[in-house]
């Protein structure tokens, strides 16, 4: 008999060892499999029998957190621009399927997108928002939780033109300085979670250790969900997949196609994302964005075309060789 679940074990930081012993008579393929995994501190746990209807609302595969919330491994960060670009380019995304979005205060258009979401017409419980608070230039735990309290009920009250009334996910864009101040952020967002106004918390940019500060304090009650970190085939330095998933915490990549810190595409990364996606019929923005998914992270992506909307969820379809995996995370 095989087991009711088969885990995905991250082995490294530049590729991922399957155990999919699934049986044919289950009817269970690989891409229904990832798209109903379970977010684990072992990695994904997959169900052996099919789901009803494996993601039925968003071609984006998703994992499921430990709380059960489903979260689309593609989401759709917005970036500095006016509420209505905004408005404009969230109501693109709805439209070819992404249900995953990150609004960061730091865009200055959570109002625009916030109103394109309520005039999409699409179930609020179809979505997965995540909103993002700035409170890292202080030096106290009180300061801390102030500031950052104030930051959480700002996103609530911007959002709220879109009559969204809690979030899926909150997260902080940076650490505060020190270990205090730290954990004066993350009580501030506890509070918000137990007020029920936020499912999940993440962190942005949060070394290892800084991680720790949460994860080892036994006044904490929530552990983050996500970490966002810039990360692509050009920039992963310090095996940052593997750091966070040994902490039960799943990476999404910012600027997963460069553009950041030293994760600039050069010509032969280009050309050779290019070749390798010969193989697939992919481009090589598709093999470049696969290649953080299949490495066990998540991914937040960023246009203003529709059709690289498009093409940007279409990396479920295929899987890359080890060979090629390999390739991909030596052009670092």
């Amino acid at each position: 008999a095989i087991p009711r679940f088969i885990a995905l074990w991250l082995l490294g930081s530049t590729h991922l060892v399957t155990a999919l012993s699934l049986q044919k008579s289950n009817g269970l393929n690989r891409r229904d499999a990832l798209s109903t995994a379970t977010w684990t501190a072992g990695g994904l746990l997959l169900p052996s029998s099919p789901p009803a209807a494996a993601a039925a609302s968003s071609p984006a595969t998703f994992v499921n957190f430990q709380d059960g919330t489903p979260f689309p491994l593609v989401s759709f960060g917005l970036q500095i621009y006016n509420d209505e670009t905004a408005y404009q380019l969230t109501l693109t995304a709805l439209e070819v399927g992404y249900r995953n979005f990150f609004a960061s205060v730091l865009a200055g258009n959570q109002m625009g997108f916030a109103r394109a979401i309520r005039d999409s017409k699409i179930a609020r419980n179809e979505l997965f928002i995540c909103g993002s608070v700035v409170s890292n230039r202080v030096s106290s735990f009180r300061e801390a939780k102030q500031v950052t309290t104030q930051g959480w009920q700002e996103n609530l009250k911007a959002f709220s033109v879109g009559n969204i009334d809690y979030l899926d996910q909150i997260m902080l864009d940076y650490p505060a300085p020190d270990a205090s101040s730290i954990r004066g952020q993350w009580s501030a967002f506890e509070e918000m979670k137990n007020q029920k106004l936020v499912k999940t918390l993440a962190v942005s940019n949060f070394s290892p250790v800084q991680l720790d500060y949460i994860l080892n304090d036994a006044e904490a009650t929530a552990k983050p969900d996500v970490n966002q970190l810039p990360l692509s085939v050009a920039y992963h330095p310090g095996n940052p997949i593997q750091e966070n998933t040994k902490r039960g915490i799943l990476v999404q990549a910012w600027s997963p196609l460069g553009g950041s810190l030293g994760g600039r595409f050069n010509a032969n990364i280009k050309a050779t994302c290019a070749e390798i996606g010969t193989k697939y019929g992919k481009s090589g923005a598709q093999v470049a964005l696969r290649w953080i998914v299949q490495s066990g992270a998540a991914v937040c992506t960023q246009t203003k075309k529709k059709e690289h909307f498009v093409e940007d969820l279409d990396i479920f379809d295929f899987e890359l060789s080890k060979q090629d995996m390999d390739t991909l995370g030596a052009l670092a």
